[in-house]
């Protein structure tokens, strides 16, 4: 299964670092020191949500993306 799934990054003055959410994995979120790490971060994330369904034997959704045009 591709990954190809948002990642919304965004900076939080509250934890002081860049925070990355997957919309389409309930709970899947990371953070970093860049915005970078941050990405890097959320794609570990994503690997390990993946397995752990897969694990617990739950079903994994394929990317849904978003409209290139609204």
């Amino acid at each position: 299964m591709e990954k190809k799934y948002k990642i919304i990054i965004f900076w939080s003055s509250e934890d002081n670092s860049f925070v990355a959410e997957v919309p389409e994995r309930p709970g899947c979120m990371a953070d970093g020191k860049t915005y970078q790490e941050a990405l890097i971060n959320a794609e570990q994330i994503i690997d390990e949500w993946i397995e752990t369904a897969t694990r617990l034997d739950r079903p994994i959704p394929q990317p849904k993306g978003s409209l290139a045009y609204a």
